[in-house]
């Protein structure tokens, strides 16, 4: 069968996109920067990508005709420029007009539970967008989950922050909300059982775990998990304003996502009965065994994605094909080299910088510059990196994203996402036995350049000892 993937750069979709191809489905991808998406580890001919913007029509065209079934797998929930419901209603029109045109069959939504009168803005909006979809001439099955628990995903990333961090924790009173968590193994499960089965044509079903919790009870029992003793104490004091600046500090997520994730937090959301994961025969995993084998993976380096890959200031939305060739022109730079004794090992610590590693050299000064970030209202240096040893262009690496990353070529390039008046590139790149390490900063007024000024001995501490912890004993200076 040929398919229709959408939001393929995102958390869901690159799970997805695998099983797909293994089934044997010719998938075309539909992607607004292919400079974003590497086709080339799946090893598939049955894989093409097509560029193409839902917000943009006259780009819709670079679908195919022929397909038989397509995933509608975007939201805008963290868009940084506008409203999301706007957003998203935007791209399913645009998506549904485009579709009707096609020979699609069916249409595979995932949405989230809205089984309250009072929904928040999150699950109003996952629900304008399925009707939306469900008024288009093609057969529409809708999948509806709540909280998604698995490597990478923002749920699962946020409980981890909160019980790795907090010994104690005095929360907001929708810890105790009830819902019912799913792994991200039993999502893919239901969006590839349901793919053009008619039984499920023009049907929704809310699909979760086999058990309902409330939020207090999952930070519990992800601390259990982790053999680590915690306490809850949930106080009605705290807004949902307050709420989000709670998430916001204490985790990896930005503070539009956070505000996003407390109004869905205050409702509930519990899955309707249906029968569906017997129809498919599906084996609905424990909320804790889960939690295992996300950790499983994460212990493997085997984490396919991450939801930080899809938030960004709005860099990824403006393509990253813009940023890939770094200005010089009223830039100020900072550039040192070293020849190296062992390239093959400088490369490996290269492709190994942030996260846990964090940036050999003077770490405690770059996690101040990510607590002041999150104090302006940055991404911090929480978000870490979706795999210890994997680099893909778009990935998050910490405050930075990665622009580009060619372990043949030697060249990795950072792009800044903390607060800073102007943009700024870090790139390392090997030419022989050379490290070349560059810091670029376009400066954005008269506070961009008192900015560079004001860093610049920091800089010079910070950028040489980096440079030698990464090239590495036997290494030399190069003027």
């Amino acid at each position: 069968m040929k398919i229709l993937l959408t939001g393929t750069t995102g958390y869901i979709a690159r799970r997805l996109l695998p099983v797909l191809l293994s089934d044997g489905h010719d998938v075309i991808c539909c992607v607004r920067d292919p400079n974003r998406f590497d086709a080339a580890p799946y090893q598939s001919t049955g894989l093409r990508v097509a560029t193409v913007d839902f917000l943009v029509p006259h780009l819709l065209e670079a679908i195919p005709d022929d397909i038989d079934a397509a995933y509608f797998l975007i939201h805008s929930m963290s868009a940084p420029d506008e409203d999301f419901e706007a957003l998203e209603k935007r791209a399913a029109i645009n998506f549904k007009n485009r579709l009707q045109k096609t020979s699609v069959r069916q249409v595979i939504y995932l949405s989230g539970i809205v089984n309250d009168e009072t929904l928040s803005q999150h699950l109003r909006s996952r629900k304008m967008v399925e009707d939306i979809l469900s008024s288009g001439t093609f057969h529409l099955t809708t999948l509806r989950a709540g909280i998604i628990v698995g490597a990478g995903s923002a749920s699962f990333e946020i409980i981890r922050d909160l019980v790795e961090k907090l010994p104690v924790m005095v929360a907001p009173r929708w810890v105790n909300t009830r819902t019912q968590p799913i792994a991200v193994k039993n999502v893919i499960d239901f969006l590839k059982g349901v793919l053009l089965l008619k039984d499920t044509f023009d049907t929704s079903y809310d699909i979760g775990g086999p058990e309902v919790l409330t939020y207090k009870s999952m930070i519990l029992r992800f601390a259990k998990v982790r053999n680590l003793q915690r306490h809850i104490i949930s106080v009605p004091v705290l807004t949902p304003r307050l709420s989000s600046y709670w998430l916001y500090f204490i985790t990896s997520t930005s503070f539009k996502l956070a505000a996003n994730l407390v109004n869905s937090m205050k409702t509930e959301v519990v899955c309707r009965p249906n029968t569906l994961h017997n129809k498919l025969n599906v084996e609905l995993i424990s909320y804790e065994e889960a939690i295992k084998l996300a950790f499983d993976r994460i212990e493997q380096q085997e984490v396919v994605s991450s939801w930080t890959d899809a938030q960004s200031s709005g860099v990824l939305s403006k393509g990253i094909s813009r940023l890939v060739k770094v200005p010089t022109f009223g830039c100020f730079v900072d550039k040192k080299a070293r020849r190296l004794a062992d390239v093959g090992a400088t490369v490996e610590r290269i492709w190994s910088v942030g996260g846990d590693i964090g940036w050999y050299y003077a770490d405690w000064l770059w996690e101040i510059r990510g607590f002041l970030d999150k104090l302006a209202g940055g991404v911090g240096l929480r978000r870490g990196r979706r795999n210890k040893a994997d680099i893909a262009a778009g990935d998050a690496l910490d405050f930075w994203r990665v622009i580009y990353a060619s372990k043949t070529e030697k060249r990795l390039l950072l792009y800044a996402e903390m607060k800073l008046p102007g943009e700024a590139w870090l790139e390392f790149k090997i030419s022989g036995d050379i490290l070349y390490q560059t810091a670029t900063m376009r400066p954005l007024g008269i506070s961009g350049r008192l900015y560079w000024y004001s860093v610049q001995p920091l800089h010079y501490f910070i950028f040489n000892g980096m440079i030698d912890k990464l090239a590495g004993p036997g290494s030399e200076m190069v003027e």
